[in-house]
């Protein structure tokens, strides 16, 4: 064989195996400035300048009046404080970042000085925070107070009673927005209407969109099928404009044609966008991101979806991506605008760079912790799987709970849900009925109020969104028809809570910046619920009641619960006989039992019975010519002493001891309590050949044989995460029956004599 027709070498095992890692799915790039692929500080990216004369800016960021692109045109005329831009310009960056995260410097005053900042300036200066930094500016500088969080509720079918159900769904959970979109553009009015009769079905004041093509969106918001609007996007170079025939101009006109109409609106935009778009000049994805936040504010909208969005795996790929990702959402708030922060797009493959990308906003608090949490599972989110989803609300309750962070949402018990979702889809099937949008089989709606997603809905009719939606926008369908039709129904608190919908949008208090609904209509927002975080014992905290709300996860267990279940398996194959006994027939092996096996605790942390755990034990003694006592130890719950015990009990001198949590060894009459034969120490992972082979084990060193000890099942669960906190349980229940007196009882198990 020649050289040439070796094989190639293979990588060691540790590589092979980290190799098939999901954090390698992820796409990783070469720092790159003349593509955009770099996260801060490009070679091209302009000193901070401004120069003012006779009240018109002529110079910013060192780019002449004269050479001004279009987005630095607007942002010189409207985007701008020049009243405080020269004090602001004239602060050293690092001066002011330390003025940012300085709690004797309050938020008003940073807010001020931003205003008169350029696009160059600001990022200067946020691209020096360090990531703990940035946790303590975004608690002191976002818009209002208390945090919330946005949902995503689609699915790949366009369902409207599964829309219906799922918006409830989320409402339930604490979502205070929620996003739907289509794969069928066609579908939008008809989705529209699904999430909002499905929200106001669980809750007050929840804010819908359907993100869709600008100009249909702004007619359902007409309409007023929809309440808010953020997909409005913006980009940091003039290039990418003129490629979507979009201009600064045209986007401010769209901001105030919402406003106008009462529709809360606030522009999308992300680093890493004009890269993916092959427009970047150059320049750092930071400062293009600051350029769009200037004109963001600059256009008169009331915040932002930032932080990487659809291009967040761009930022991510590069060095420093992903903290330059919050530092947008800063920008944002230092803007005085409000933060929907990112953590929409699904940024990685791996779980442990999902959640290290959106930790630091979970725990410095954001206006919306999640620009689009996806409420629904992966496979039906048509904007693409979000950072968090469906598989993640368990594991983003429990965060919320072990930090005692406010993220928004909450737990929601499952018949509560369950009959929100049957009343949503019953309301959605009544009011397409009245208004003529369409039928629904009960297969159908059964379907929808039990799915988990849409494959658990077979028979739903995919032309069935699409004409409902063709018969809203041919006979001009408003939410006030819905409103009619849900009260024509009987859903007259559905009714009311859409009404008061549009009675809030000719008001227009949710106008404000950072504006949320509270449950009771209350506006939550920069003017009526400003941030006044400071330092300790300031700022937001959960009241109690909410507190409790946060805490009360629906995985957690008392001992009483564990009580109560472990009686489900009580069995009087076992009981007790009599006072224990020494014995002395050399093939006697005694099985010590903890004090609460078979009394209080019947089944173990393998999902075996003690009774059957008990069975497989004495079948391998009895392989090996052995006979086996069974006896209760009720002075102790230490394993060692249990089997110490046994054995020094047994003829053999060989006992075994057993745990009712199901925790077992061989011991020898003449070792320390701390000394045994064999330890089976994983008590989850054991099964009845486990306890089996004890058994025979157990045997054998009865009769003087060494036999190969058995090991330890091979395992990578989290055992002492999924386990431990039943094990405290499990404890504390043995001890109750523990007695530093009590005598060692002999028991009977059912066909086995004592």
């Amino acid at each position: 064989m020649t050289v040439d027709e070796r094989e190639p070498r293979q990588p060691i095992g540790r590589f092979r195996f980290m190799d098939q890692q999901r954090v390698n799915l992820d796409g990783f790039a070469v720092e790159d400035a003349s593509l955009g692929l770099i996260a801060f500080d490009s070679p091209a990216d302009p000193q901070p300048s401004l120069s003012i004369v006779d009240g018109r800016v002529v110079e910013m960021d060192f780019r002449a009046a004269a050479q001004f692109d279009i987005i630095d045109t607007f942002i010189s005329v409207h985007g701008l404080d020049l009243g405080v831009a020269a004090e602001a310009m004239a602060i050293d960056n690092l001066a002011f970042a330390r003025m940012i995260v300085d709690l004797g410097t309050s938020r008003a005053e940073v807010v001020r000085l931003a205003a008169g900042m350029t696009p160059a300036k600001l990022a200067q200066v946020l691209a020096l925070l360090r990531p703990a930094e940035l946790v303590i500016a975004m608690t002191k500088c976002r818009a209002r107070r208390t945090p919330s969080n946005q949902a995503h509720v689609t699915n790949r079918s366009d369902d409207p009673l599964l829309l219906a159900a799922d918006a409830a769904t989320a409402a339930a959970f604490g979502f205070r927005e929620i996003e739907t979109t289509v794969p069928v553009l066609g579908d939008a009015p008809s989705n529209a209407i699904a999430v909002s009769i499905g929200a106001a079905v669980a809750s007050r004041g929840i804010l819908v969109q359907c993100s869709v093509e600008e100009a249909l969106e702004l007619e359902m918001g007409m309409r007023g099928l929809v309440s808010y609007a953020e997909t409005v996007s913006l980009y940091g170079t003039e290039q990418i404009f003129i490629d979507g025939d979009d201009t600064p101009w045209s986007k401010a006109f769209l901001t105030s044609a919402y406003a106008s109409r009462g529709i809360k609106m606030r522009v999308t935009s992300g680093g890493g966008a004009e890269a993916l778009m092959g427009s970047a000049e150059g320049r750092s994805m930071f400062y293009l991101e600051a350029r769009c936040v200037a004109l963001a504010r600059a256009i008169g909208s009331q915040g932002v979806q930032n932080g990487g969005i659809d291009s967040a795996s761009v930022a991510g790929a590069v060095p420093g991506g992903v903290r330059s990702l919050m530092a947008e959402n800063l920008m944002v708030m230092l803007r005085n605008l409000e933060a929907c922060t990112g953590n929409d797009a699904l940024m990685s493959e791996s779980d442990v760079r999902r959640t290290s990308r959106t930790h630091p906003i979970f725990i410095g608090g954001s206006d919306f912790i999640c620009s689009g949490f996806g409420s629904i599972q992966r496979y039906d989110n048509m904007f693409g799987p979000s950072q968090w989803n469906a598989e993640d609300i368990d594991d983003f309750l429990a965060m919320q709970r072990d930090w005692g962070v406010d993220g928004g949402l909450r737990t929601a018990a499952e018949p509560h849900v369950a009959a929100l979702r049957q009343r949503a889809v019953e309301a959605v099937r009544d009011v397409y009925r009245i208004l003529g949008l369409g039928d629904f089989t009960e297969a159908w709606m059964a379907q929808a109020v039990d799915a988990a997603g849409s494959k658990d809905v077979p028979d739903a009719d995919l032309m069935t969104p699409l004409t409902a939606s063709r018969l809203i926008r041919d006979t001009n369908v408003t939410m006030l028809d819905v409103v009619l039709a849900l009260d024509e129904a009987g859903y007259e608190i559905e009714a009311e809570r859409l009404l008061d919908m549009l009675h809030a949008r000719v008001h227009g208090d949710y106008l404000q910046t950072a504006a949320i609904f509270t449950e009771d209509m209350e506006v939550l927002s920069l003017v009526t619920d400003p941030n006044d975080y400071a330092g300790p014992g300031t700022g937001y905290v959960p009241t109690p009641q909410r507190q409790a709300e946060i805490d009360a996860i629906r995985q957690e267990r008392s001992v009483e619960d564990l009580r109560v279940e472990q009686g489900s398996y009580r069995s009087a194959a076992l009981t007790a006989v009599g006072p224990a006994t020494a014995g002395h027939d050399p093939r006697d092996v005694v099985i010590g039992l903890s004090p609460a096996a078979g009394r209080a605790i019947w089944r173990t942390l393998s999902g075996l019975t003690v009774t059957q755990a008990l069975d497989e034990l004495l079948a391998g003694l009895e392989e090996e010519g052995c006979v086996g006592r069974i006896v209760r130890v009720n002075d102790t719950i230490d394993l060692g002493l249990i089997g110490l015990t046994a054995a020094r009990m047994a003829g053999s001198g060989i006992g075994i001891g057993l745990q009712a949590k199901g925790t077992a060894l061989i011991h020898r009459r003449d070792l320390t309590p701390l000394a045994n034969l064999e330890l089976y120490s994983v008590a989850p992972s054991l099964t009845r050949a486990s306890y089996r082979q004890m058994g025979i084990n157990a045997g054998r060193h009865a009769k003087g044989a060494t036999p190969e000890p058995e090991r330890n099942p091979y395992s990578d669960e989290a055992i002492e995460a999924r386990y431990h906190t039943t094990v405290v349980s499990l404890v504390a229940i043995e001890r109750q029956w523990c007695g530093p007196t009590a005598r060692p009882e002999l028991m009977s198990l059912e066909g086995v004599a004592p």
